[in-house]
């Protein structure tokens, strides 16, 4: 018999997610069985496996060693870490409860391919170092919202399961303030908010602008405010209300407005001459600022606080080579949302 008991890090889960993670290699449908036999019990009693775990519940495996190693999840090795010097988030803001990075350009947010670097490997590297080594067998540490390969900025990840579970929900319920920056072709003026659907193609890996009605498609919303141009850039401050696969670049190149550096939505002309006179092959495009709304219960550390991340070197070279730096609005400590 195995006994475990549940931790802080590890309550808010329902038992059989918390399960399927411990013994990660067993069938669900096995799991299930062994639930109703009662040979894995709750707190000495029969349990479904929808119950809640609160902390110092204790779970009972009443099974072989055989059956338990062989269903049991392998101790993870190295995730892939980035070790790149040029891929190393930096740490913005840390707690009990939460982290917040700066993803660098070029680093995914999750792995693609088993040999990638992930910002999401590093956090459970991160924090498996930092508690001495070891990660609950129950929780996996993850990050909440993700950003594209060559979009840097602000990525939050919860260091246990509740404060992962309220701090994703705050991204699901777009209670959270989102803001980008980033320069685009041709000169804006005015403030502008965007409506419309967004269509996901997975073989191209790019989305397309699309009426409403249409299969596969989501609902998008975009503001952007003007910070100033120099006669043929413009850079732009972007509030995200929505978070769908390339968003920003799809809706700002919908209106003739694409990121520098973006050949994917501004095409292959705009591709070169942003190749050609600046050697920039990606968007520019950084998530700089995160404002928290109301917060209670774990989180109430962070209400109303708003967060920044710096702007990497090259977002910073271009912005002066270009002269836009003038206008970046690093000293302004609260704003309201954009119109």
């Amino acid at each position: 018999m195995r006994q475990v008991v549940v931790s802080e890090t590890d309550a808010g889960q329902r038992l059989d997610k918390y399960l399927h993670k411990v013994l990660a290699k067993a069938p669900k449908g096995f799991l299930y069985k062994m639930l109703r036999k009662k040979n894995i019990t709750l707190n000495e009693a029969k349990a479904a496996g929808s119950e809640k775990l609160q902390p110092g519940d204790r779970i009972q495996m009443f099974l072989s060693a055989d059956t338990l190693e062989k269903f049991s999840a392998s101790v993870r090795g190295n995730p892939g870490r980035a070790q790149k010097p040029g891929l190393q988030p930096e740490i913005i803001y840390e707690d009990e409860q939460i982290l917040l990075l700066n993803k660098p350009v070029g680093l995914l947010s999750q792995k693609s391919a088993p040999q990638d670097d992930s910002l999401a490997d590093w956090v459970w590297e991160y924090l498996r170092e930092k508690m001495s080594g070891q990660i609950a067998p129950g929780f996996s540490p993850g990050i909440c919202n993700r950003l594209d390969r060559n979009t840097s900025g602000i990525v939050a990840a919860g260091k246990s399961v509740r404060a992962q579970q309220e701090l994703s929900a705050l991204f699901q319920k777009r209670q959270l303030g989102k803001y980008y920056l980033c320069p685009v072709q041709g000169v804006l003026k005015e403030a502008g908010h965007l409506r419309g659907y967004l269509k996901k193609l997975e073989r191209e890996n790019r989305a397309v602008l699309c009426e409403s009605g249409q299969d596969a498609s989501a609902y998008i919303e975009t503001a952007y405010r003007p910070l100033g141009d120099n006669g043929c850039l413009t850079l732009l401050e972007v509030e995200l209300f929505t978070g769908k696969t390339h968003q920003i670049r799809a809706h700002l190149a919908g209106i003739g407005h694409p990121l520098v550096g973006d050949a994917k939505y501004g095409g292959s002309r705009w591709g070169r001459v942003c190749q050609e006179r600046w050697g920039i092959r990606y968007q520019m495009l950084h998530a700089w600022r995160l404002q928290m709304p109301v917060c209670l219960g774990l989180l109430k550390d962070l209400s109303q606080r708003v967060f920044y991340a710096g702007l990497p070197a090259s977002f910073q070279d271009f912005l002066q080579k270009e002269h836009l730096e003038e206008f970046m609005p690093w000293k302004k400590k609260s704003e309201n949302r954009l119109s």
